[in-house]
Protein backbone atom coordinates (compact mmCIF):
# COMPACT_ATOMS: atom_id res chain seq x y z
CA UNK A 1 0.00 0.00 0.00
CA UNK A 2 1.42 3.33 -0.70
CA UNK A 3 -1.55 6.20 -1.12
CA UNK A 4 -3.35 7.68 -3.53
CA UNK A 5 -2.40 8.26 -6.89
CA UNK A 6 -0.71 11.90 -7.49
CA UNK A 7 -2.92 14.29 -9.58
CA UNK A 8 0.47 16.73 -9.69
CA UNK A 9 2.62 14.68 -11.36
CA UNK A 10 3.29 15.81 -14.90
CA UNK A 11 4.88 12.67 -17.48
CA UNK A 12 8.01 13.37 -18.39
CA UNK A 13 9.16 10.53 -20.61
CA UNK A 14 6.98 7.83 -22.31
CA UNK A 15 9.85 5.75 -24.45
CA UNK A 16 9.13 2.21 -24.36
CA UNK A 17 11.22 -0.33 -22.21
CA UNK A 18 14.14 -2.18 -24.29
CA UNK A 19 14.31 -5.75 -24.18
CA UNK A 20 18.32 -6.36 -23.67
CA UNK A 21 19.28 -2.88 -22.59
CA UNK A 22 20.17 -3.93 -19.36
CA UNK A 23 22.40 -6.93 -20.62
CA UNK A 24 25.53 -7.39 -18.64
CA UNK A 25 23.85 -5.31 -15.72
CA UNK A 26 23.99 -7.08 -11.80
CA UNK A 27 21.03 -5.68 -9.85
CA UNK A 28 20.43 -6.60 -6.96
CA UNK A 29 16.54 -6.18 -5.29
CA UNK A 30 15.41 -6.73 -1.70
CA UNK A 31 12.31 -8.05 -1.24
CA UNK A 32 12.53 -9.33 -4.57
CA UNK A 33 10.48 -12.23 -3.83
CA UNK A 34 6.75 -10.99 -3.80
CA UNK A 35 4.72 -8.29 -4.84
CA UNK A 36 6.51 -5.20 -6.28
CA UNK A 37 10.02 -6.27 -5.83
CA UNK A 38 9.26 -9.70 -7.61
CA UNK A 39 7.61 -7.76 -10.62
CA UNK A 40 10.83 -5.44 -10.75
CA UNK A 41 12.82 -8.67 -10.26
CA UNK A 42 11.14 -10.08 -13.13
CA UNK A 43 10.94 -7.21 -15.10
CA UNK A 44 14.83 -6.37 -14.78
CA UNK A 45 15.50 -9.52 -16.37
CA UNK A 46 13.46 -9.64 -18.95
CA UNK A 47 15.15 -6.50 -20.05
CA UNK A 48 18.72 -8.34 -19.69
CA UNK A 49 19.63 -8.08 -16.34
CA UNK A 50 21.16 -10.93 -13.81
CA UNK A 51 18.80 -10.38 -10.89
CA UNK A 52 19.62 -11.42 -7.12
CA UNK A 53 17.14 -11.64 -5.41
CA UNK A 54 17.40 -11.08 -1.32
CA UNK A 55 14.66 -12.02 1.02
CA UNK A 56 13.95 -13.16 4.30
CA UNK A 57 12.07 -16.66 3.57
CA UNK A 58 13.91 -18.88 2.07
CA UNK A 59 11.31 -20.68 0.34
CA UNK A 60 10.16 -17.62 -0.97
CA UNK A 61 13.44 -16.49 -2.51
CA UNK A 62 14.32 -20.04 -4.18
CA UNK A 63 10.03 -20.44 -5.68
CA UNK A 64 10.77 -16.53 -7.27
CA UNK A 65 14.35 -17.54 -8.41
CA UNK A 66 13.16 -20.93 -10.02
CA UNK A 67 10.60 -18.54 -11.61
CA UNK A 68 12.66 -16.51 -13.49
CA UNK A 69 15.26 -19.04 -13.96
CA UNK A 70 12.65 -21.01 -15.81
CA UNK A 71 12.12 -18.36 -18.01
CA UNK A 72 15.77 -18.58 -19.03
CA UNK A 73 16.25 -15.94 -17.33
CA UNK A 74 19.50 -14.94 -15.69
CA UNK A 75 18.80 -15.23 -11.10
CA UNK A 76 19.81 -16.20 -7.93
CA UNK A 77 18.71 -16.00 -4.77
CA UNK A 78 20.24 -14.80 -1.27
CA UNK A 79 18.33 -15.27 2.01
CA UNK A 80 19.25 -12.11 4.59
CA UNK A 81 17.05 -9.99 6.70
CA UNK A 82 17.84 -6.28 5.67
CA UNK A 83 17.24 -4.64 9.24
CA UNK A 84 19.87 -6.76 10.25
CA UNK A 85 23.22 -5.33 9.42
CA UNK A 86 25.20 -8.47 9.96
CA UNK A 87 23.23 -10.50 8.06
CA UNK A 88 23.43 -7.88 5.44
CA UNK A 89 27.20 -7.80 5.52
CA UNK A 90 26.93 -11.63 5.13
CA UNK A 91 24.64 -11.67 2.04
CA UNK A 92 26.86 -8.77 0.55
CA UNK A 93 30.54 -10.61 0.93
CA UNK A 94 28.51 -14.01 -0.95
CA UNK A 95 27.76 -11.10 -3.75
CA UNK A 96 30.05 -9.76 -3.84
CA UNK A 97 32.51 -12.22 -4.13
CA UNK A 98 30.91 -13.32 -7.53
CA UNK A 99 29.02 -10.20 -8.91
CA UNK A 100 29.71 -6.42 -9.24
CA UNK A 101 25.85 -5.15 -8.94
CA UNK A 102 25.32 -2.03 -11.12
CA UNK A 103 21.75 -1.53 -10.06
CA UNK A 104 20.21 -1.69 -6.31
CA UNK A 105 16.37 -1.84 -5.86
CA UNK A 106 15.15 -1.49 -2.30
CA UNK A 107 11.87 -2.87 -2.10
CA UNK A 108 11.69 -4.71 0.91
CA UNK A 109 8.94 -3.39 3.37
CA UNK A 110 6.05 -4.21 5.80
CA UNK A 111 3.17 -2.01 7.06
CA UNK A 112 2.20 -0.85 10.11
CA UNK A 113 -1.13 -1.67 12.41
CA UNK A 114 -3.79 0.17 11.22
CA UNK A 115 -4.10 1.43 14.46
CA UNK A 116 -0.43 2.76 14.64
CA UNK A 117 -1.13 6.48 14.94
CA UNK A 118 1.57 8.27 17.29
CA UNK A 119 0.07 8.18 20.72
CA UNK A 120 -0.83 4.07 20.41
CA UNK A 121 2.28 2.98 18.87
CA UNK A 122 4.52 0.43 20.73
CA UNK A 123 7.63 0.57 20.67
CA UNK A 124 8.29 -2.55 19.76
CA UNK A 125 5.78 -1.69 16.15
CA UNK A 126 7.31 1.25 15.78
CA UNK A 127 10.97 -0.76 15.70
CA UNK A 128 9.76 -3.14 13.28
CA UNK A 129 8.76 -1.30 10.97
CA UNK A 130 11.25 1.80 11.20
CA UNK A 131 14.10 -1.11 11.05
CA UNK A 132 13.07 -2.68 7.87
CA UNK A 133 11.52 0.46 6.02
CA UNK A 134 14.43 2.92 6.89
CA UNK A 135 16.90 1.17 8.38
CA UNK A 136 16.75 -1.92 5.49
CA UNK A 137 17.29 0.65 2.90
CA UNK A 138 20.24 2.13 4.39
CA UNK A 139 21.68 -1.40 5.25
CA UNK A 140 21.53 -2.37 1.60
CA UNK A 141 23.05 0.94 0.23
CA UNK A 142 26.11 0.82 3.05
CA UNK A 143 26.84 -2.72 1.29
CA UNK A 144 26.62 -2.22 -2.18
CA UNK A 145 26.71 1.51 -2.88
CA UNK A 146 30.42 1.48 -2.30
CA UNK A 147 31.30 -0.65 -5.10
CA UNK A 148 28.73 1.57 -7.71
CA UNK A 149 30.49 4.66 -6.49
CA UNK A 150 34.10 3.08 -7.00
CA UNK A 151 33.41 2.16 -10.04
CA UNK A 152 31.13 5.57 -11.25
CA UNK A 153 28.51 3.24 -12.31
CA UNK A 154 25.59 2.87 -10.72
CA UNK A 155 21.08 3.02 -10.36
CA UNK A 156 19.95 3.27 -6.50
CA UNK A 157 15.71 3.29 -6.45
CA UNK A 158 14.38 3.61 -3.24
CA UNK A 159 10.70 2.35 -3.01
CA UNK A 160 9.05 5.05 -0.84
CA UNK A 161 5.26 5.87 -0.92
CA UNK A 162 3.01 8.56 -1.02
CA UNK A 163 1.84 8.55 2.15
CA UNK A 164 5.21 9.39 3.23
CA UNK A 165 4.98 12.78 1.19
CA UNK A 166 5.07 15.79 3.17
CA UNK A 167 3.57 17.80 0.12
CA UNK A 168 0.03 16.24 1.36
CA UNK A 169 -0.70 12.71 1.69
CA UNK A 170 2.44 12.30 4.43
CA UNK A 171 0.56 15.04 6.38
CA UNK A 172 -3.06 12.96 7.12
CA UNK A 173 -2.04 11.50 10.53
CA UNK A 174 -2.44 7.76 11.36
CA UNK A 175 0.00 4.50 10.60
CA UNK A 176 2.97 6.60 11.87
CA UNK A 177 5.77 4.33 11.95
CA UNK A 178 4.85 3.78 8.26
CA UNK A 179 4.10 7.28 7.00
CA UNK A 180 7.38 8.12 8.94
CA UNK A 181 9.38 5.62 7.56
CA UNK A 182 9.09 6.49 3.89
CA UNK A 183 9.41 9.89 4.74
CA UNK A 184 13.13 8.86 6.11
CA UNK A 185 13.32 7.13 2.72
CA UNK A 186 12.47 10.58 1.46
CA UNK A 187 15.56 12.20 3.21
CA UNK A 188 18.09 9.13 2.95
CA UNK A 189 17.66 9.65 -0.68
CA UNK A 190 17.65 13.29 -1.56
CA UNK A 191 20.75 13.32 0.78
CA UNK A 192 22.60 10.52 -0.54
CA UNK A 193 21.97 11.41 -4.17
CA UNK A 194 24.16 15.03 -2.96
CA UNK A 195 26.65 13.11 -1.51
CA UNK A 196 27.11 11.39 -4.73
CA UNK A 197 27.26 14.01 -7.19
CA UNK A 198 23.37 13.94 -8.30
CA UNK A 199 24.55 11.94 -11.17
CA UNK A 200 27.69 13.84 -12.37
CA UNK A 201 29.86 10.64 -10.58
CA UNK A 202 27.82 7.88 -12.49
CA UNK A 203 25.56 6.98 -9.52
CA UNK A 204 22.09 8.40 -9.96
CA UNK A 205 19.41 8.04 -6.65
CA UNK A 206 16.16 7.97 -6.81
CA UNK A 207 12.75 6.88 -5.04
CA UNK A 208 9.32 6.35 -6.30
CA UNK A 209 5.75 5.91 -5.76
CA UNK A 210 4.56 2.92 -6.74
CA UNK A 211 1.00 4.08 -5.70
CA UNK A 212 -1.72 1.15 -4.65
CA UNK A 213 -0.94 -2.16 -5.83
CA UNK A 214 -2.21 -5.62 -5.85
CA UNK A 215 0.12 -7.26 -3.63
CA UNK A 216 0.30 -8.48 0.19
CA UNK A 217 0.20 -5.13 1.42
CA UNK A 218 -2.29 -3.49 -0.65
CA UNK A 219 -4.69 -5.82 -0.75
CA UNK A 220 -6.35 -7.36 -4.13
CA UNK A 221 -8.70 -4.99 -4.37
CA UNK A 222 -6.22 -1.94 -5.32
CA UNK A 223 -6.64 -0.88 -8.33
CA UNK A 224 -3.04 -1.18 -9.89
CA UNK A 225 -1.02 -4.07 -10.48
CA UNK A 226 2.33 -5.31 -9.22
CA UNK A 227 3.92 -4.83 -12.56
CA UNK A 228 2.21 -1.00 -13.24
CA UNK A 229 3.64 -0.18 -9.74
CA UNK A 230 7.44 -1.25 -10.36
CA UNK A 231 7.98 -0.24 -13.96
CA UNK A 232 8.82 2.92 -13.35
CA UNK A 233 11.46 0.85 -11.42
CA UNK A 234 12.44 0.01 -14.56
CA UNK A 235 12.64 2.72 -16.41
CA UNK A 236 14.86 4.49 -13.81
CA UNK A 237 17.06 1.58 -13.74
CA UNK A 238 17.80 1.50 -17.47
CA UNK A 239 17.64 4.99 -18.43
CA UNK A 240 20.98 6.66 -20.10
CA UNK A 241 23.23 9.40 -18.10
CA UNK A 242 23.59 12.33 -19.93
CA UNK A 243 23.75 16.29 -18.87
CA UNK A 244 19.82 16.46 -19.30
CA UNK A 245 19.38 13.17 -16.43
CA UNK A 246 17.85 14.50 -13.54
CA UNK A 247 17.92 12.52 -10.01
CA UNK A 248 17.64 12.99 -6.24
CA UNK A 249 13.28 12.72 -6.84
CA UNK A 250 10.54 11.68 -6.03
CA UNK A 251 9.19 10.09 -9.23
CA UNK A 252 5.40 8.22 -9.81
CA UNK A 253 5.08 6.86 -13.06
CA UNK A 254 8.11 8.62 -14.69
CA UNK A 255 7.27 11.47 -13.11
CA UNK A 256 8.32 14.10 -10.80
CA UNK A 257 6.00 14.32 -8.06
CA UNK A 258 6.86 16.74 -4.82
CA UNK A 259 8.23 15.30 -1.58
Amino acid sequence: MSGEHNPEAVVVDNSALVPGSLTNQVAVVTGGSRGIGFAASLGLAKLGAHVLIIGQNAENVTNATQQLQSQGLLSDGFVGDVSKPEQMDQVSAQILNRFTPTILVNSAGVMSEKTAKTLKTSVEEWDRVLSINLNGVFNAIRVFAPIMVEKRNGRIINLSACLGRMSGPGTNGGLAPYRISKAGVNALTKNFAAETGNGKRGVLVDAICPAHCQTDMGGPDAPRSAEQGAETILWLASRNLNEQTQTGLLWEDRAIVPW
